[in-house]
């Protein structure tokens, strides 16, 4: 099963003049809409008295469900601002990315090809000075046992290169681990063959 992405490491930014208007672009990494907000409240205050906030944004698939993605063109013509901006995320195989470009109007009107050519371009020049990561889509596997079988649980998460994200030590042992979607199901089956072992869910 693919569980491997690119996405971006940090945040970058990128711009395009176009007959007096200024398109300033900015791409960040982001893995939910609450995220995409935060990031958008932020930039309308940055650029109070910008005309449009345009931006589009993939986020990788939950467990289940496909990918989701959005496209904004706040009040650009139909399919001139975001639909070009989530090209480049597309072009890029980006997922929890988010890009978004902010116009000043310069009072010429560039027509649907203008738009859609600038939107592009400031994307693209955003995405250009990005650094991009490769990473991977991961579950989460929550464990209970007894201490007994500790040497038994720790051989399994060396086995299958678990990640340890949280543990507690009381009358049992708890671990809540990460582990890349490839070998979701082998840890799974592992961990459910030792008696001493309970699989959360």
């Amino acid at each position: 099963m693919e569980d491997q992405y690119h996405s971006l490491s940090g945040d970058s930014e990128g711009g395009y003049r176009e007959k007096g208007s200024k398109f300033f672009a900015y791409a960040y990494p982001a893995i939910s809409e609450e995220e995409v907000k935060e990031r958008l409240s932020e930039l309308k205050k940055q650029h109070h008295s910008a005309r449009h906030y345009c931006y589009a944004f993939v986020l990788k698939p939950k467990e289940g469900q496909e990918e989701t993605y959005r496209a904004s063109d706040d009040g650009e013509p139909p399919h001139s601002a975001g639909d070009p901006i989530l090209g480049q995320i597309r072009s890029y195989q980006l997922l929890d990315a988010l890009v978004v470009v902010v116009r000043y109007f310069g009072g010429t009107k560039l027509g649907v090809a203008g738009l859609i050519h600038a939107y592009k371009t400031a994307a693209t020049d955003a995405l250009a000075n990005s650094s991009i990561v490769e990473k991977y889509i991961e579950q989460i596997i929550n464990i209970e046992f007894d201490y007994a079988a500790t040497s038994s649980v720790m051989k399994i998460i060396d086995q299958h290169s678990l990640t340890i994200l949280d543990q507690s030590f009381t009358e049992n042992s708890y671990y809540q681990l990460s582990v890349r979607l490839r070998n979701y199901e082998a840890a799974l089956a592992d961990f459910s063959e030792l008696d001493q072992v309970k699989v959360k869910h």
